[in-house]
Parts: C-alpha cells; structure tokens; sequence
C-alpha cells in the first residue's frame, strides 16, 4: 500500500472529470447503493477497509505543494494535516494483519 505522496496520473485526471452526469444517472438508476455513502462497507468491505486506509495515509502531489507553501489543501483530497496522516499510519499498521487474515482465508 502506498503510503506518502501519490504520483499524479493525467490521465485519470482526465477521465475522472469527462465522466458524464449521463453516466452517473444510469448508474444511479440501475444500481441504488451507486453513489451512496458508506454503500461500499456493505458491497466490499474488504476494498472500503483498504481505500479508507489508503486516503488517510497518503496525500496528492497538489496537496503536499499547498501544505509545504503554508496553504490549507483541498478538501476534496482528505485535506489531512500531518497528526491526522499519523493516525492514518497507525490504523494501517492495525488493520494490515486483519487485511491479511481476510486475503488468505479467501483463497
């Protein structure tokens, strides 16, 4: 799992903000958990485990840019200050046997 700084990919930048409102509709339509909050605890609890750990431990290259220059970084990307990247690296060091165990004993 990263943990750090992520490595900024232009294009799923790109793609991220081409997907259509047209998109998201259908989706919304046909699947009702789809953008839902919390919606992936219940559909994959094993990948909602992973990514909340992976957003609190890591931080975009954007980010870590605003914060070394004294601005407050977005919100959108967790916007964490450096206590609450801490924490997220103690979570990780907790739930990583427990990530583990699930692998292994679904195989």
């Amino acid at each position: 799992m990263k943990v750090g700084i992520r490595k900024p990919d232009p294009m799923k930048s790109i793609k991220a903000r081409t997907t259509g409102r047209a998109k998201r509709a259908v989706k919304s339509s046909i699947d009702p958990t789809y953008g839902k909050k919390g919606a992936g605890w219940v559909k994959d609890p094993k990948k909602a485990a992973y990514n909340a750990v992976y957003r609190r431990t890591s931080i975009s290259a954007m980010d870590a840019a605003k914060m070394a220059a004294g601005e407050k970084p977005s919100n959108r990307a967790g916007g964490d200050t450096l206590g609450e990247i801490m924490v997220g690296i103690v979570v990780f060091i907790v739930l990583l046997p427990i990530l583990l165990m699930l692998v292994t004993c679904s195989h």
